[in-house]
């Protein structure tokens, strides 16, 4: 299984140096940014966004993938709306770039804020990020099943779920496994970004979070929280030993663990508004170029990604389902502005 899965990252590599390599002579005759090219993470630091953001920025320094530099900000103010309203108000200027996650979705439709997709201009999906519900280690639970059945033998509000955000994919996540526990809620507490989530609950200051794999695999593979099962329809494909003794592999989906629950996130690049075919083009061979590195394929199974690539009109399409299943998931939760 292991040769498997380093055959696929071979293969997948392979394909987008080429295809890199075959669109560079093109791309070489049209646009380049002039200047240092800023990649917005509408996020806090130490989470799954800026995470990736970064070593992105790494790789483009690395390996020389672009004459100009590429510098990262964080702009997580109002879930997020800080950095896309930037992105909106830039819309002439395509030496930004956004490295998005569900936020694109749930910041507009929960707080009103005046944005939304079509406010840029999608460049790429990297890759969709998983989610898994994870507890502390000395946590009497071991199942979903267990914890679904605590949350409903307690009382009303008792167990606490940390996670990023208000009205976020954390709390929508927390909302739908809440339609499985019998009417109890959990008390749900918002943090500024992932990492300080997978903190909190080391520190027991939360009985479980939704964390994505990255934002929790360090604390993982030092036996300080265990993950219970993974809100996807397949287990992970990734066989590697995190532990001494677990892999991403080893980790049940949450269906199959008595929870029936599924949800991912997109990692995914939007550069601004008015932004030229031949400009969206040059991120787009940014993006295929870091994606064809090896260190990139060890990103990606370190935190457990699902490796799908998107542009042109596919992603767009996706994006706009997307927009459209969140909108249905905040409904259902009562989590819209307009609610």
């Amino acid at each position: 299984m292991i040769r498997r899965g380093v055959s696929k990252a071979r293969t997948i590599a392979a394909a987008l140096a080429a295809s890199a390599c075959l669109t560079a002579p093109a791309l070489a005759q049209g646009w380049e940014p002039t200047k240092p090219v800023t990649l917005i993470i509408p996020a806090g630091t130490g989470g799954g966004a800026d995470q990736m953001a970064r070593f992105i920025q790494g790789l483009v320094q690395k390996h020389n993938l672009m004459k100009q530099p590429l510098i990262v900000i964080n702009k997580s103010g109002g879930a997020g709306a800080e950095g896309f309203l930037e992105m909106k108000a830039s819309a002439n200027d395509p030496h930004k770039i956004a490295i998005t996650l569900s936020n694109l979705f749930t910041t507009p439709l929960g707080t009103g804020s005046p944005f939304g997709w079509k406010d840029m201009k999608p460049v790429a999906m990297l890759a969709l990020d998983q989610f898994v519900l994870w507890v502390n280690t000395e946590a009497p639970q071991k199942t979903a099943k267990d914890y679904v059945e605590a949350v409903k033998a307690g009382a009303d509000r008792q167990f606490k779920m940390g996670g990023t955000g208000s009205k976020q994919e954390d709390q929508i996540l927390t909302a739908a496994v809440e339609q499985q526990t019998g009417g109890k809620k959990f008390t749900y507490v918002p943090y500024a970004g992932g990492g300080q989530v997978a903190v909190q609950l080391v520190g027991k200051h939360v009985d479980s979070t939704v964390n994505n794999p990255i934002e929790a695999v360090a604390q993982w593979r030092a036996g300080q929280l265990r993950p219970l099962c993974i809100f996807d329809a397949k287990r992970s494909t990734y066989t590697a030993k995190v532990t001494e003794k677990e892999a991403w592999s080893d980790i049940p989906t949450c269906k199959e663990s008595g929870l029936p629950v599924e949800y991912q996130m997109l990692r995914g690049i939007f550069t601004t508004k008015n932004a030229t075919p031949a400009q969206v083009n040059f991120y787009v061979d940014l993006m295929k170029k870091v994606m064809a590195t090896p260190e990139w394929h060890e990103f990606m199974e370190k935190g457990a990604f699902n490796q799908t690539f998107m542009s042109g009109p596919d992603y767009e399409k996706w994006v706009a389902n997307a927009d459209t299943q969140h909108a249905d998931l905040m409904k259902n939760a009562g989590f819209l502005a307009t609610q």
